[in-house]
């Protein structure tokens, strides 16, 4: 299968996801430049994710029986919007809207992204091409905080502005590679299918586990980019540095997805999923200590590559075991659980770190990546003791049991 509609697509979300990541710190660095707090910087943080809460599930509807496409120019203009808008706001509640305006076009950029590759995808290529577009985020993940960092200088309202405004530019750039982005829809997914019921997906076993497990990872890297502004702010770290250590755990996320699928091979998904999370627990913790700079960047970098695992995978995960009608739907609600998870980490993050200080939340996301090693373990000692289990069709037609060996070794 010829794969240049992946390339295209990696491409378009590199530009989306380096907007994004421009603009989150950036926003940072402007609330605290209007006068916001620890508490206001978690709130913002969470508006965000609380707009794509709601619109998750009736975007995967839509996916579902029709076109994916349509939903990443929509998102793009959603987020370039959002990102100047939020730029030019003179006030908290104004940059808390705007901010969920951004989030809402990113999570629909994502939905459509996300449909696209499982449905022209082979199954034997899913863990290979989820691993590849992911690629496309961390690239944006590394070039965003390096270009809010340089432009925003002293942290100043004024340079974090134009900050917000240059990365309306850098997202209206991903519109340039959406150009034949998806294959033909199948005849199948035309029209108005009986939707498969919310709660059967979400208990097919398989897709609660990934669900959460992407909650975790997601949770640890979106207020790692809200909250190191602010440690770099209270341990007196220039926004420039700050900017190449976001950069720096990006970079190492993409080395670990460049080298997921040996990973695989050699250990297995569940005792990669399992120590990844776990290490990412301890170093997440680690980061609250108040290390000197060089010490820093090299937990973030072992952050980094052990958070790079838990997202693709997780994709896998809940595209295997959802019912083949329902992928977008359950991509959707994973998408919800790591919105809700945005919505309530930086939320927790704020509160914990009013009473506790500036450092506490990245003990709080230590022990939630810590939980899902756990879950992560367990999925794996539960399909090691029923290795008899018959197929699973979810009890719709026309979907394959997979071998738990191979699940497990894929």
């Amino acid at each position: 299968m010829r794969r240049g509609w992946l390339l295209r697509l990696v491409i378009a979300f590199c530009f989306a996801q380096g907007a994004v990541s421009m603009a989150r710190p950036a926003v940072s660095y402007r609330a605290l430049a209007l006068g916001a707090d620890e508490r206001a910087i978690g709130v913002i943080a969470g508006v965000y994710a609380l707009l794509p809460l709601f619109a998750a599930v009736p975007l995967g509807r839509r996916t579902d029986h029709g076109r994916c496409a349509p939903l990443l120019p929509a998102g793009v203009v959603l987020m370039s919007g959002g990102c100047a808008l939020s730029g030019v706001a003179g006030s908290l509640p104004a940059m808390a809207v705007w901010s969920g305006v951004m989030g809402l076009g990113h999570l629909s950029f994502v939905i459509g992204a996300q449909s696209i590759v499982a449905r022209r995808s082979a199954p034997h290529e899913q863990d290979r091409n989820f691993g590849h577009f992911t690629i496309g985020a961390s690239l944006g993940q590394l070039a965003g905080p390096l270009a809010a960092g340089a432009v925003i200088g002293a942290g100043t309202a004024r340079t974090s502005g134009l900050a917000l405004l240059g990365s309306a530019g850098v997202a209206a750039v991903a519109l340039g590679s959406l150009w034949r982005i998806e294959g033909p829809v199948p005849q199948g997914r035309r029209g108005g299918r009986s939707a498969v019921p919310v709660h059967r997906i979400l208990r097919t076993r398989g897709v609660p586990g990934g669900i959460f497990i992407s909650l975790a990872v997601l949770s640890a890297t979106d207020v790692l980019t809200a909250y190191l502004p602010v440690i770099g702010e209270h341990r007196g770290i220039a926004p420039s540095v700050v900017g190449l250590l976001l950069s720096l755990r990006a970079a190492a996320t993409i080395a670990c997805r460049l080298v997921m699928t040996p990973m695989i091979r050699l250990m297995g998904r569940t005792a990669l999923l399992t120590a990844t999370c776990l290490s990412a627990g301890l170093l997440c913790a680690g980061v609250a200590l108040p290390v000197p700079v060089w010490a820093l960047a090299a937990m973030l970098a072992g952050l980094g590559f052990c958070l790079g695992a838990g997202q693709p995978l997780s994709m896998t995960t809940v595209v295997r075991a959802a019912p083949a009608e329902a992928r977008s739907t359950a991509l959707a609600l994973r998408l919800t659980g790591n919105r809700l998870g945005q919505v309530a980490a930086p939320a927790s993050a704020g509160l914990v770190a009013g009473v506790a200080g500036t450092a506490a939340p990245f003990v709080m996301l230590g022990l939630l990546l810590a939980a899902a090693a756990g879950l992560g373990l367990r999925s794996g000692r539960h399909r090691a003791e029923h290795p008899a289990d018959p197929p699973r069709t979810s009890g719709h037609p026309g979907i394959r049991a997979s071998v738990p060996e191979r699940q497990e070794r894929q």
